[in-house]
This record gives structure tokens, C-alpha cells and sequence, in this order.
């Protein structure tokens, strides 16, 4: 052979096994980025239970404490999804979006700790429900008035402060952010 000949075969393997590993690496990652967003979904919907049942932890604190009593919540990040408070409904509630896949069988409603999950599934992705029910408990309040309010994803993390008022038959808790935005 010649030697131009052997030239054009070594770049010709060399074009070949450089577009081999390229296919094999495209099938790899698309094979794990599924996966790997799934783990990402599953832990983001376990965080933003262990957060609501950190959040209960601290109204039932108060509820049984009297009034007067008042507890922080200094850092709640929300990097996805939003907070609700539902003052009409005596709830609060946690919605995490743009999952790849539900949390849980769609549309039935299950129960981890106190926080009350149902997931939902969207042409395009799927959303969980997160939320914590008062009703016949405390009568839930923001800033004093029995309005809803809600709370957008955010770089930097919100705080909260939680205050009993009292009341009859159920003590009113007062829920009011104090970050500075």
C-alpha cells in the first residue's frame, strides 16, 4: 500500500471511532438524564415536605402555647413552585411544578406526616399539591386578615413570622413575612 493510501485509512478510523464514542455517549445520556431529573423531582417533593411539616411543627407549637406566642421561620427557600397562604381555607398550601413525572398516582390523595400530597399530570409535566389543613384547628391568618396570599419562587429565601392572637373557639394564627424585598 501506499503511503498516501495508509493516511486516508488511519484518518478515516480515526473519523469512524470518534463518531462511535460520540453515538455512545448520546445513548449514555440519554439513557441517564431521564433518571436523573426523576431523582431531582422525587428529592425537590420530599424537601418541600420535610418544610411543611417543619412549618406545622412550629404552628402547633403555638397553637397549644397561648397567645401571645410568637415563632421564625428565618430562611424558607423556594427555588421552585409556590406557597400559598390560604387564610379562607384555613390552609397552607405548597405547589411544586414542572416535574417530569407525578410524585405519587395521579389524583389521589395521600398523607405524609401532616402534609396532605396529590399529584397531577399536565399536557407538557406534572405538579404535586402540597398542603397543611387547619380547618377546626386554628383559624389561619395573613397579616391579620383572612386573605390569601402567595409566594412566588425566589433566589434569595423568605422568612416568616408566626404569631397566636387567640381567639375562640380556635386561636387565630397570625402569619406575616419579614423579609426584607
Amino acid at each position: 500500500m501506499s503511503n498516501m493510501k495508509k493516511k486516508a485509512q488511519i484518518w478515516i478510523e480515526t473519523v469512524l471511532y470518534t463518531l462511535i464514542g460520540i453515538t455512545l455517549i448520546g445513548i449514555v445520556l440519554a439513557i441517564v438524564t431521564p433518571r436523573i431529573n426523576e431523582s431531582r423531582d422525587r428529592i425537590l417533593v420530599e424537601q418541600s415536605i420535610e418544610s411543611l411539616n417543619a412549618w406545622d411543627d412550629r404552628i402547633g407549637e403555638l397553637t397549644y402555647r397561648g397567645q401571645g406566642n410568637v415563632r421564625n421561620i428565618p430562611a424558607f427557600t423556594m427555588k421552585k413552585g409556590e406557597l400559598i397562604i390560604n387564610s379562607t381555607g384555613n390552609e397552607i398550601i405548597f405547589i411544586v411544578d414542572g416535574l417530569s413525572k407525578p410524585y405519587s398516582e395521579i389524583g389521589f390523595e395521600i398523607r405524609e406526616g401532616s402534609v396532605y400530597l396529590t399529584s397531577y399530570e399536565t399536557e407538557r409535566s406534572a405538579y404535586t399539591r402540597l398542603v397543611l389543613k387547619y380547618q377546626n384547628v386554628t383559624n389561619i391568618t395573613y397579616a391579620g386578615t383572612e386573605e390569601d396570599k402567595k409566594f412566588t419562587a425566589a433566589s434569595t429565601p423568605y422568612s416568616f413570622s408566626i404569631e397566636n392572637l387567640g381567639g375562640q373557639p380556635y386561636p387565630q394564627i397570625d402569619i406575616k413575612e419579614t423579609s426584607r424585598r
